[in-house]
């Protein structure tokens, strides 16, 4: 679904959910990319790193992506076997972990996690202070949607504080370069959850000059971003890292989600509720920023009453990755209040369409 979650709620002041909210974002990159800081387990004189390409079959037994989707040959397979082995030497300890980040990062690689921009020694010392207090053991993918040199993952984490197992889910998108030497598939640059308050603290503690001046300059953009007045939805609504689709499927899969983004913007009640009820399964279901599964129609009771009380306009994408029967967007938003306070941020969204009675249909949403 679109997102119909308050997007201005305050956080928990308690300990445990204050930790959760930082690794829930704040580790994104780290739990799949290793280049965190922080206290998982004691080093070991026989820690050693996996460093492969060879050996996806055996680490997908171990790191299960619950709804695969095709990868292709080339940088894709590549990409694939980089986010298991992360994954991997992520739970091997603290020295494999450092050994895989100086393999997988450049130190130009930024890392945007929660809105906040950070390059790679900032991300690091931001780690170092937020994750002493944590153990971090990755899980299972719900989905890995790999699309040419970009990737949208939603996987599970386990957080243990002070020796109580919180369970976590995380999206993310990440945009790699085969370099072509010898340590091939790196990251250049990674969004780990969406812009909330621990991302705005993360920048104020940790950010240097010339990463807060891009990143207002990013804001700005976004608060007088017009949006184009176009009949094209392509053009209407930009697409910031466009991808080549292969599945028969993916151009109409592309339109059902410009048309939605169109029919949010023109108005909820004689726009996009009537093209949810096209659109959607009568049976579709939406996970939230909460992971609280609703029903269609309690989706658009509470997009209903959040448009009521604020103008929520959907501007651009950053992605829209399509492979097989699924999709994943992360796209920009802005909100102004009844007072006249605008606010922007960013949202990310897995998509599963199926095919009914002729009809390409959404059956299943997650957001965050």
């Amino acid at each position: 679904m679109e997102t119909g979650e308050k997007v201005t709620s305050t956080m928990s002041k308690t300990k445990i959910i204050i930790i959760v909210a930082v690794v829930a974002g704040v580790s994104i990159l780290a739990l799949v990319l290793g280049l965190v800081l922080g206290l998982r387990k004691k080093d070991k004189e026989d820690d050693l790193i996996l460093n492969s390409y060879d050996n996806t079959d055996e680490l997908i037994k171990k790191f299960p992506v619950n709804n695969p989707t095709t990868v292709l040959d080339g940088i894709e397979k590549k990409i694939q076997n980089r986010l298991l082995t992360g994954f991997e030497n992520w739970n091997r300890g603290f020295k494999a972990w450092k050994a895989w980040g100086d393999i997988l990062y450049t130190n130009d690689s930024i890392y945007n996690v929660h809105g906040a921009r950070l390059t790679l020694a900032q991300y690091q010392a931001a780690m170092d202070v937020s994750l002493k207090q944590t153990n971090i053991i990755m899980g299972a993918f719900h989905n890995m949607i790999i699309n040419e040199n970009f990737t949208g993952i939603h996987y599970d984490f386990t957080t243990v504080v002070d020796g109580t197992e919180i369970p976590g889910k995380v999206m993310e998108f990440v945009l790699f370069k085969d370099y072509g030497d010898d340590l091939g598939t790196r990251v250049v640059e990674g969004w780990g959850s969406t812009k909330d308050e621990s991302g705005d603290r993360m920048a104020a503690a940790f950010q240097g000059d010339e990463e807060k001046a891009v990143q207002q300059q990013q804001t700005n953009y976004m608060l007088n971003y017009e949006i184009p007045d176009e009949a094209d939805l392509k053009k209407k609504y930009p697409i910031r890292y466009p991808s080549n689709y292969i599945d028969e499927n993916a151009n109409e899969i592309l339109e059902i989600i410009l048309e939605g983004f169109d029919k949010w913007n023109l108005g909820i009640t004689d726009y996009y509720i009537p093209w949810v009820d096209n659109k959607y399964s009568s049976t579709a279901t939406s996970s939230g920023l909460n992971d609280k599964e609703r029903t269609l129609t309690k989706y658009k009771e509470e997009i209903t009453q959040l448009t009521n009380e604020q103008t929520i306009k959907k501007l651009y994408f950053e992605n829209i990755l399509i492979r097989d029967n699924w999709a994943a967007i992360h796209y920009r938003y802005r909100i102004e209040k009844q007072s006249g306070e605008k606010t922007v941020g960013d949202r990310m969204q897995f998509l599963k369409f199926e095919n009914i009675n002729g009809s390409l249909k959404i059956v299943a949403s997650w957001i965050q």
